[in-house]
């Protein structure tokens, strides 16, 4: 039995509509992924995201931060480095990291169609946020049936 935890249309690069419907299993798979690898090597939040900017799910503690905003804008900003990417000569970049005085964020290409958000403090190590995600991507792309 299929229960339909998640549904929503994704337009691809040929412009044709693609529905995903992720299953409970499938989201409580996703948030044990993010959960084991991210939240508890220090990331304070992650969020995944379609490459549309519509909120899949949502982990850790985003303070008072404004998810649904987040995941819109940052969207948006990888789409942006997509085309400044195509400007350049690159096909595209797979991930962007913008670094502040007490915050940092991490974004990373989940697959065609998705983007993993994590936010983390200036005392986490860049390159254990780095490690992880790689390991967390190559786990999601199959739950989300995806490629790579």
């Amino acid at each position: 039995m299929q229960i339909t935890a998640l549904s929503f249309s994704e337009a691809e690069e040929s412009g044709v509509g693609m529905d995903l419907v992720l299953s409970k299993e499938s989201i409580d798979n996703i948030i044990n992924v993010l959960d084991d690898d991210l939240l508890r090597a220090g990331a304070d939040c992650v969020i995944l995201v379609d490459r549309s900017g519509n909120l899949i799910v949502n982990r850790g503690d985003p303070a008072n931060l404004d998810v649904v905003a987040l995941a819109a804008l940052s969207a948006a900003n990888f789409g942006a480095t997509a085309e400044i990417a195509k400007l350049i000569g690159e096909d595209d970049f797979a991930l962007l990291f913008h670094k502040g005085k007490n915050e940092n964020i991490h974004f990373t290409k989940v697959g065609k169609g998705f983007i993993l958000i994590t936010l983390f403090g200036k005392d986490v190590s860049l390159g254990l946020i780095r490690l992880n995600t790689a390991k967390v991507t190559d786990q999601l792309i199959p739950i989300l049936g995806g490629e790579q």
